[in-house]
């Protein structure tokens, strides 16, 4: 029998063999031509360097002084973490649901491919895809699919996916060459999204739990890892129940592959969803206002050098202390809500906006309207057809407004939610350390979700009596004593086109003679114009800018007044410089800036001066002490509380018609300044009783003092005002309390003069 094989089996042999060797060539010389990209058929893949340091998007986030997260910049909100503070629970949910044999491939399962082609492909049957973690990180990390690596072929239908995932493979098999399993995990729980604008497993854990990466739970992770496969589709929020079969289904493959017990699957498999969801927006949390502010500065100095505020993960560390600041936003939050009231029954029935006289600006919300983003883009469509206008500007829509009692959606009109928003009170405050110029504290309105203005240093208003410290710190450096008497009488100042005159709040001259220190004390205002005019303007205003006002200020006779717009910031540095023996230092509040890694960028410090000399510091200090020390001193009625064992001085403002209260105050170690106020002058208190900066500001300050003071995690105490001695070549006689002439008028004149200081329109005076 011939058992030779017939020439015809021979051929079929010899052209599967070669079909084979054909195959054997053509996928790696297929793989060659992809890597090198051959002839642009294919697109480029990501260069060598790029995947051996490959960026990440990262958030910048910003520390206070005591190491909290104050807030973050960022288009993709991502943070990093290192594989240590991720919790084993997370890293077997993922492995168990993604890639259980992560640990036994190079970057690409042969078995899950053939899974995926064989099953899932050809027999159309749901068994998961060949993707690796590491080829899902290829795709994340390097945008692979990207116009960036297209090539000529790229827009193939299925050839153009071969093309894709072929460049996944070969990328995958390089990232397992340059990092460990370890790194490509917390790689990939570090850039991938979980949805809620979370990226990241730092941000999902504090987004969908308020916890670490560290703490998350077997049932925590599970659904975290639920949410890779599609965050809207899977939204614990949208769609709770179907969040929670898909965290079962991530529990039962932990149980499949042992890393879950049989009794744990059981148990956890029942529990509910248990939220603590918030995402990270920038109008909330603490220092909403500050963060808003330093952005400007951030956008400069990052753009300057190179960097991307919300892609290169900065680490900005702040002078602002965590705890002051929730009490300045506690303080403010206490008191404001009690002004607002007082505000609303002072003005019931009538509408506050009004001239000197308590008159109605006619058309006021008319013209403030016009000004507001929709009007001009109402404006831009329908052009001078102003009935259009006025009926959209008239037709009640769903809107959220602001109030003390919380945030409430109602239905009303454009026009009235205006006149809602300008019925409210508005402040700014800031607490600084006056030697280090690190500011503390920042509350820059009352909410920045509703009103994003801020009145720390974006906002500026006239200063009145706040500002006659300046005046008579030029007087003490220029010879004049706070002992050094001068008589309450009328002084004249000639100006363009007549004279002018500055009357003292109650509209009338003593004719007695008060030391300056009394004089300030009780903020009148023909001492400090006597002062003004022996000075001249022009050097008061010197002295000012040297004090750190970089406001524009006239040299006008007025300035004794404070009749030019400061900003709270500028008025405390200024304050800051007596405390700190006449040396005035920036208000500053960035301490430094790093980069991801921790490489210092640039540490900052603050520029300081000499702007008046350590002797007239002290004096000073003497004299703004004064007001409440001497009889009719403006602060005298500060809490007995804060006053009892405790050094303390500090000056009220008050300008025209109550539209402006001020109060900056001195206790050991912090300068802190409050203005109170309506968004526009012409909002005001009918009344110095209601408006003046004794009652509208100065509560804020010293709810603030007495909260630090009872904080036992804080430092600050009560004590001596400064900590340095008295200069050599200082006597300081006694004040002669009982011998201070008092102010005129009735009983409840002089009560109502402790506190109470107003100046003249300015319109008037120019």
């Amino acid at each position: 029998m011939d058992k030779r094989i017939p020439n015809y089996y021979l051929k079929v042999i010899r052209r599967l063999w070669m079909a084979f060797a054909i195959a054997l060539l053509s996928i790696p010389s297929y793989i060659l031509t992809v890597r090198f990209n051959l002839l642009n058929l294919y697109g480029g893949l990501p260069p060598i360097a790029m995947l051996q340091n490959p960026k990440q998007d990262l958030s910048s986030e910003l520390y206070s002084a005591d190491g909290v997260l104050l807030g973050k910049y960022f288009r993709h909100n991502r943070s990093p973490v290192v594989y240590e503070e991720i919790s084993q629970n997370m890293i077997n949910a993922l492995l168990a649901t993604e890639d259980y044999r992560f640990a036994r491939h190079s970057g690409i399962d042969l078995k899950a491919l053939y899974r995926a082609f064989f099953v899932s492909v050809l027999l159309r049957k749901r068994k998961g895809g060949g993707s690796t973690i590491s080829q899902q990180l290829a795709k994340n990390l390097f945008k692979t699919r990207s116009k960036r690596y297209q090539g000529w072929l790229s827009g193939v239908p299925l050839l153009g996916t071969l093309i894709f995932k072929t460049k996944e493979w070969i990328v995958a098999v390089q990232l397992e060459y340059a990092y460990t399993k370890q790194e490509i995990l917390t790689m990939y729980l570090n850039t991938v999204s979980f949805g809620s604008n979370a990226f990241g497993i730092k941000v999902a854990a504090k987004t969908f739990f308020n916890t670490t990466p560290s703490l998350l739970t077997a049932e925590q992770a599970a659904l975290l890892v639920g949410l890779l496969k599609a965050p809207s589709y899977y939204s614990p929020l949208k769609h709770p129940e179907r969040a929670r079969q898909r965290r079962n289904l991530v529990l039962t493959q932990m149980h499949k592959y042992q890393l879950l017990s049989a009794e744990e699957y059981i148990r956890i498999k029942e529990y509910p969803i248990d939220l603590a969801y918030e995402v990270e927006d920038h109008n909330v949390g603490i220092a909403t206002y500050f963060r808003s502010t330093i952005r400007d500065f951030l956008l400069r100095w990052t753009r300057e050098r190179g960097y991307d505020l919300f892609e290169d993960g900065l680490k900005i560390y702040t002078t602002i202390d965590s705890r002051l600041q929730q009490h300045a936003e506690a303080a403010v939050a206490a008191h404001m809500p009690t002004l607002q009231k007082k505000f609303e029954e002072h003005w019931e029935g009538a509408n506050p906006w009004a001239d000197q006289h308590g008159k109605e600006l006619p058309n006021f919300i008319e013209n403030v309207a016009k000004h507001t983003p929709l009007y001009k883009k109402l404006k831009e469509k329908y052009g001078e057809d102003q009935a259009a206008i006025d009926e959209v500007m008239n037709t009640p829509v769903p809107t959220r407004l602001f109030t003390w009692q919380g945030e409430i959606e109602a239905v009303v009109s454009p026009i009235e939610a205006i006149k809602h928003n300008k019925r409210l009170l508005h402040t700014g405050f800031i607490a600084m350390n006056p030697y280090t110029g690190h500011i503390k504290a920042w509350v820059g309105g009352i909410n920045y979700n509703h009103f994003q203005y801020d009145h720390v240093m974006q906002g500026k208003r006239q200063a009145g009596s706040a500002f006659k410290p300046i005046v008579y710190a030029v007087a003490i450096d220029n010879g004049y004593t706070p002992w050094q008497e001068v008589v309450d009488t009328p002084i004249t100042f000639q100006i363009p086109g007549g004279t002018w005159t500055p009357q003292n709040w109650h509209k009338r001259y003593t004719g007695q003679r008060m030391t300056l220190r009394q004089a300030m004390a009780r903020s009148v205002n023909s001492v400090t114009a006597y002062l003004t005019k022996q000075l001249g303007p022009e050097l008061i205003v010197a002295y000012a800018k040297n004090l750190g006002i970089k406001s524009p200020i006239d040299a006008v006779p007025s300035v004794c007044l404070g009749v030019a717009d400061l900003s709270v910031c500028e008025l405390v540095g200024a304050y800051s410089t007596f405390m700190n023996k006449g040396v005035w230092t920036e208000p500053c509040y960035i301490m430094r800036i790093e980069d991801k890694n921790g490489q210092l960028l640039q540490k900052f410090i603050p520029t300081k001066r000499e702007a008046v000399s350590e002797i007239t510091a002290y004096l000073m200090m003497h004299m703004l002490k004064g007001t409440l020390e001497e009889i009719g001193g403006g602060a005298s009625r500060i809490k007995k509380i804060l006053k009892e064992g405790n050094e303390i001085c500090g000056k009220t403002g008050t300008t025209s018609n109550q539209s402006d209260a001020w109060f900056v105050g001195l206790v050991k170690n912090l300068c802190a300044g409050v203005w109170v106020g309506g968004e526009n002058r012409c909002i005001h208190f009918r009344t110095i009783g209601l408006g003046g900066g004794a009652w509208a500001a100065r509560p804020i300050w010293e709810d603030f003092i007495q909260r630090i003071y009872e904080d036992p995690e804080l430092l600050y105490a009560k004590g001596p005002l400064l900590n340095h001695p008295q200069p050599e070549g200082i006597s300081i006689p006694g004040t002669h309390k009982e011998d201070s002439p008092a102010p005129e008028g009735s009983l409840e004149e002089r009560e109502e003069e402790k506190s109470m200081e107003v100046e003249i329109d300015v319109k008037d005076i120019l």
